[in-house]
């Protein structure tokens, strides 16, 4: 592609927008600045509750970085007034100090400052342990105040990137795992698996749910990166958190789908037993093409998911919507060959049902129509709450229905369940 960076190039600026390098690069730089802002405009020679507020501030977004120094701020300062006021009426005791710990604890609480509860009483306690506990103690409000506002400053002046381009990767890399266990399952049906061999695939189904968990967290950091970020126009962060959260929970939703149709199968052992072939001949041929369709479908809607957030949507599109109509022809002609073996075999038509069911819900759940319509409600029904933003989002949400709209008519199946 005609201007693209060399591979080890390309590679370093990936590997320097990673979260952890991100977070300890800034964290040094404001802790070093906030000390040297402080040792400036303070009179305490060594004012180390700003690098340490600094430290404890800074984060991998803008958005945690101004919420977090926030709360830092508002537990020290409610700290900082228990312990002046404990030390002003009884002094430091032992039982004194269990109160002041008491209090502060169940100030932190009331407050709402979530992880920095301790640091009530922590600043509390450190205030009682000095001589002059007045002087001590806006001392240590204005170094607090040094630290979260330099930390919020420098990620205002340099602002962290979006992480939006790694979230749609995380969202592709939880296609890719479901598309390899598809297609293991397609291969080992055509080569005769049992309902015994269907146990493990069961299993690995099972996984892709700590799979999910893993690609939250990158999906959460990128929904926070978009926020308050100079670097992302407001329109264009709201429109990426949607593509992305709205993918997420539909291969979220496809995961449970996939792990009730492996149940099925595993059901077909309690009339033939553990070692007869699951299907034969050209059902299991049928099958395996059946699960290959399937596996495309689900590997093409993560590319595009990943590519909204990006670029060159068009080609995951195309291929999705090829893979989703092969994938009903093949539905119609494995439900053709399943009535003929469910009179073979009666006792199993309703597990035949059952995964014909699932296959129905999983093929719906990928439909383009169906999320394009979704996804315009949805970016419509937010612009009225962001006056500002209105028109913009309106042409984002007609440009995501046509993009997402596909071209050749299909069938929808019976409902998108959850939407």
């Amino acid at each position: 592609m005609p201007g693209a960076l060399p591979a080890p190039l390309a590679d370093i600026l990936r590997r320097t927008n990673e979260p952890i390098v991100v977070q300890t690069a800034r964290s040094t730089v404001a802790a070093v600045l906030s000390y040297a802002v402080a040792v400036r405009l303070l009179p305490n020679p060594a004012p180390l509750t700003a690098p340490l507020t600094a430290l404890l501030v800074v984060q991998v977004t803008l958005y945690t970085t101004v919420t977090t120094g926030i709360r830092r701020v508002v537990s020290v300062v409610a700290g900082v007034l228990i312990a002046v006021g404990f030390a002003e009426l009884i002094g430091l005791t032992w039982w004194s100090l269990g109160l002041i710990i008491l209090a502060s604890l169940v100030t932190g609480h009331f407050i709402r400052v979530d992880e920095f509860v301790a640091e009530v009483a922590i600043s509390a306690m450190l205030i009682l342990a000095v001589p002059a506990p007045s002087g001590e103690a806006l001392d240590r409000v204005l170094e607090t105040l040094v630290g979260a506002g330099v930390g919020v400053l420098l990620n205002v002046v340099v602002p962290p990137p979006a992480f939006v381009e790694p979230a749609g990767d995380a969202v592709r890399e939880l296609a890719e795992h479901m598309r390899a266990l598809m297609l293991r399952m397609g291969r080992q049906v055509r080569a005769g698996a049992t309902a015994g061999q269907a146990r493990s695939w069961l299993m690995d189904a099972r996984r892709l749910d700590n799979e999910v968990a893993r690609f939250d967290a990158s999906l959460r950091r990128a929904e926070e990166g978009t926020r308050l970020n100079p670097r992302v126009k407001a329109a264009e962060g709201a429109m990426a958190r949607l593509l992305l959260r709205s993918g997420l929970d539909t291969l979220e939703v496809s995961t449970v789908l996939l792990r009730t149709l492996c149940r099925s199968l595993t059901e077909l052992d309690r009339e033939r037993g553990t070692r007869e072939p699951l299907f034969t001949g050209e059902l299991a041929a049928g099958v395996d093409e059946l699960f290959a369709d399937l596996a495309d479908a689900v590997d093409s809607f993560g590319r595009l998911i990943a590519a909204q957030v990006t670029e060159g949507a068009d080609q995951a599109e195309a291929r999705l919507e090829d893979a989703l109509r092969r994938g009903r022809e093949e539905r119609d002609r494995i439900a053709v060959l399943l009535r003929a073996e469910t009179e073979r075999r009666w006792e199993s038509w309703d597990l035949y049902g059952a995964l014909l069911a699932d296959i129905d819900r999983l093929l719906d759940e990928l439909d383009l129509e169906k999320r394009s319509l979704w996804l315009s409600e949805q970016l419509i029904a937010a612009a009225p709450r962001r006056p500002t933003l209105s028109g913009r989002m309106r042409r984002q949400a007609r440009s995501a229905a046509a993009r997402l709209r596909p071209r050749s008519p299909g069938r929808t199946g019976s409902g998108r369940d959850g939407r």
